[in-house]
């Protein structure tokens, strides 16, 4: 009994060592890699966290959580790197200055670093000479998003001379109705009616579909021969994947996210957390 036991734990000891004795890791190519480059880059992959915020070092990651996209990316990179012959602290430092590395240790703030989003020609409303712009990503199917409308609504009533908002498209693969709900959006943007269909979806977000959508436009007054041509337009399609995939680009995970003067906020959207947020941005861009 005592034998079994043994064997038993010797096992477990080994199997909970696994990503840290593998030598080959899950979709990781190690290229011309020698041995000793192999096993430098490997040392590299177990002392690194992963940037997905699992707790989880980059081996282990791969070996545990093979799904991860992340993992993956930073693994390959190291695997290729080290094939170039690279020492551990220059591949450290090569996953240190990745996107990915530099979002993860941005994740627990506030407010991350400011990036430059372009805005020039997108819907917005409020002063264009605003001392703060915030620019929400947004699904039209998205039931956060139409509780993150009444309280951006509401805090631009706070600061009707001092804020911007701007929206930008981020329909959501899980939302069947979502892409086309952008497209109109933008179709109706064409004829200066962007926000009361805007509004409209917010209120109808169960209730989009094709034929609901041509009505509440009809409604709003459009011309709905151009806005029809719009909506079906491959240029429009367009700017509805241009601006995922920049959301994407800037850290956008979800929705609703917004960005406040270029920082990334990560916390609740709604009056009482933003207003500190805002009345520090003001500050800091007094005009004198």
């Amino acid at each position: 009994m005592r034998f079994v036991a043994g064997l038993i734990l010797i096992a477990l000891s080994l199997s909970a060592q696994t990503w840290n004795t593998k030598t080959d890791l899950p979709d990781v190519t190690w290229g011309a890699a020698t041995p000793v480059q192999k096993q430098r880059g490997l040392k590299v992959l177990r002392a690194l966290d992963c940037t997905c915020g699992c707790n989880l070092k980059l081996a282990q990651c791969r070996v545990e959580d093979s799904a991860c996209s992340q993992s993956k990316m930073l693994a390959n990179l190291v695997a290729k790197t080290a094939a170039g012959d690279r020492s551990e602290s220059e591949m450290t430092r090569l996953v240190a200055n990745t996107d990915l590395a530099k979002r993860a240790t941005m994740r627990n703030r506030v407010l991350w670093d400011a990036v430059e989003i372009p805005t020039k020609g997108v819907p917005s409303k409020g002063p264009e000479n605003a001392r703060v712009t915030i620019v929400e990503y947004s699904d039209f199917q998205c039931p956060y998003c139409t509780t993150a409308v009444g309280n951006l609504n509401a805090l631009m009533k706070m600061y009707p001379n001092d804020v911007r908002l701007v929206f930008k498209q981020f329909p959501l693969d899980n939302h069947s109705n979502a892409r086309l709900a952008a497209a109109a959006s933008l179709a109706a943007h064409e004829q200066g009616k962007f926000w009361p269909l805007h509004d409209k979806f917010y209120q109808n977000t169960r209730g989009l579909s094709r034929g609901n959508i041509m009505l509440w436009a009809k409604e709003q007054g459009l011309d709905m021969t151009k806005f029809t041509a719009d909506l079906d337009s491959a240029r429009i399609k367009e700017l509805v994947s241009k601006e995922l995939a920049e959301g994407e680009k800037f850290g956008v995970e979800g929705t609703p996210t917004i960005y406040i003067n270029g920082k990334k906020y990560n916390a609740g959207i709604d009056p009482q957390n933003l207003k500190p947020i805002i009345d520090e941005e003001l500050k800091s861009r007094r005009l004198f």
